[in-house]
């Protein structure tokens, strides 16, 4: 068993309920979850703010495993993949499997742009302060604000 960590967002729809789906899809074992965070979207596409959390399983399924039933999850929300880091219903992205490095045309893991991303660091740093320095959640991009916990925005 491994600790994994997985960010998901969503500002589409139902974006609590598309969140607690993803959460079921993929939680396993014993998990944790991150506050609630409202970010800006990243990657210059104009649409809605994200609702996003990191999600921490302990899991000994393989890393593809994961990836499927990531991919499982978002097809679950009918996510629609038109635009390049547009808005989504869900989005799951695996952010580091225990001590793991894979880089395929499919996954990457440590993901590629997580030291960049406020909205992933934000919320894993509530779960694992010891990851993420104060410093580089100030170095990160985006801006954030924590609404709460999942259970109370449903």
């Amino acid at each position: 068993m491994r600790r994994c960590y997985l960010s998901l967002g969503s500002n589409l729809g139902a974006r609590a309920t598309h969140l607690h789906d993803g959460v079921v899809a993929m939680a396993e074992g014993s998990w944790r979850v991150s506050p609630v965070y409202e970010t800006s979207p990243w990657g210059g596409v104009e649409q809605d703010d994200f609702w996003n959390i990191v999600l921490e399983i302990e899991s000994d399924a393989s890393a593809q495993a994961l990836l499927d039933r990531a991919v499982a999850a978002e097809e679950a929300a009918k996510r629609v993949r038109t635009v390049h880091w547009g808005p989504r219903t869900l989005d799951v992205d695996l952010l580091l499997l225990g001590d793991e490095v894979h880089d395929t045309d499919r996954l990457v893991v440590p993901h590629p742009r997580l030291w960049q991303r406020r909205f992933v660091l934000a919320p894993l740093r509530d779960l694992r302060p010891d990851l993420v320095s104060e410093h580089a959640l100030a170095a990160s991009d985006g801006e954030v604000s924590a609404l709460g916990t999942l259970e109370a925005l449903l």
